[in-house]
C-alpha cells in the first residue's frame, strides 16, 4: 500500500517533465529571438541643422522628420539635429565662444564634446550610419556659428572617420537649398559644396548633393518666379513663411529625395526602404 503512492508520485512527474523543459525552451527560445530583433536593428543618426531637425511646432519641419518612415522596421532613425546649429556648435555646445581668433575662427574654450554627438559616438554600433548635413548657419559672418571652409571640412572630416572607427558608415550631404529664384529659375545659394565632397574623398564616405537635388526639384515644382506669398499656393504648401524652413509638405519631399539618392548611389541602406 505504500508503494503506490511513489508510484503515482513518478509517473506524475516523468509525465510532466517534457512540459517543462518545453516550456523552458520556448522561454529560451524567444529571448534569443528578441536578442536576434534587437541586434538586427541598424541605427541611422542624424546630426545636422533645423532643415534637418523635428518640429518644434507646426513649421518648421525637418526632412529628419520625416526620414522613419520611409524605412522597414529594421531601421531606427535617431535624429540629433537642433535648429541653430553649425557643424561646430553642433559638436562642442557651450565650447564655442563669440570671439574671433587670428585665424578668422571662432575661439574655442572646450573641445569637450555635446551631449548630443557624446551619445552618437557611444551608440554607434557596427552597420549604423552617421548622416551629416550642415553648411546653413555656419556662413554667418559673428561667431559663435561662423565656420571658415577649411575648419568645415576638417570637422566633416573628422566625424566621418569617427564614425568608421566604430565601423559605421557615414553619409555626407550639401546643405538643403532655400528657394532663391534667379527670374524664372531657382538657384543654388548655400556654400561648403566643394568642403563636403572633399570630406568625402578623404574618407570614402558618399556624398548626396542635395542642394543641387533640391534645387532641381523646386524648378520642376515652378516655384519660381513667386511673389513671396508663402501663405498659398505650391510655395505656401512647400515652405514655412520664410524662404528656408519647410512645412511637413515640403519636408517629405526633401526626406524622399534623400532616399531617391541613397537608391541612385547605391548606398546598402536603400535595401531597408519601403
Amino acid at each position: 500500500m505504500r508503494k503506490l503512492p511513489l508510484l503515482v508520485v513518478a509517473a506524475l512527474v516523468a509525465s510532466l517533465t517534457p512540459v517543462a523543459q518545453g516550456a523552458a525552451s520556448a522561454a529560451c527560445a524567444t529571448r534569443t529571438g528578441t536578442a536576434a530583433a534587437t541586434a538586427a536593428t541598424t541605427t541611422v543618426w542624424l546630426a545636422g541643422d533645423s532643415t534637418v531637425a523635428g518640429p518644434g511646432a507646426t513649421c518648421p519641419v525637418g526632412w529628419g522628420a520625416e526620414f522613419d518612415a520611409l524605412f522597414h522596421s529594421n531601421i531606427v532613425v535617431d535624429n540629433l539635429a537642433v535648429a541653430g546649429r553649425s557643424i561646430q556648435t553642433w559638436l562642442y555646445e557651450g565650447g564655442v565662444t563669440s570671439a574671433v581668433g587670428s585665424d578668422g575662427e571662432c575661439v574655442l574654450s572646450s573641445t569637450a564634446p555635446s551631449s548630443r554627438w557624446q551619445r552618437a559616438l557611444t551608440g554607434m554600433r557596427a552597420g549604423d550610419y552617421l548622416f551629416i548635413q550642415f553648411g546653413i548657419n555656419d556662413g554667418s559672418a559673428t561667431c559663435p556659428r561662423h565656420v571658415g571652409t577649411a575648419r568645415y571640412q576638417e570637422l566633416m572630416t573628422m566625424m566621418a572617420r569617427a564614425a568608421l572607427e566604430r565601423g559605421a558608415h557615414p553619409v555626407l550631404l550639401t546643405a538643403v537649398a532655400a528657394i532663391t529664384c534667379s527670374g524664372g529659375t531657382a538657384v543654388r545659394n548655400r556654400g561648403y559644396v566643394a568642403q563636403t565632397a572633399a570630406a568625402g574623398a578623404a574618407t570614402g564616405a558618399p556624398v548626396i548633393d542635395l542642394q543641387a537635388l533640391s534645387v532641381d526639384y523646386y524648378n520642376s515644382l515652378g516655384l519660381c518666379p513667386n511673389n513671396g506669398d508663402y501663405t498659398s499656393g505650391a510655395l505656401g504648401q512647400f515652405f514655412c513663411n520664410d524662404h528656408t524652413h519647410f512645412e511637413a509638405y515640403g519636408a517629405r519631399r526633401i526626406a524622399r529625395l534623400v532616399t531617391g539618392a541613397l537608391r541612385a548611389q547605391k548606398i546598402p541602406l536603400a535595401g531597408s526602404l519601403l
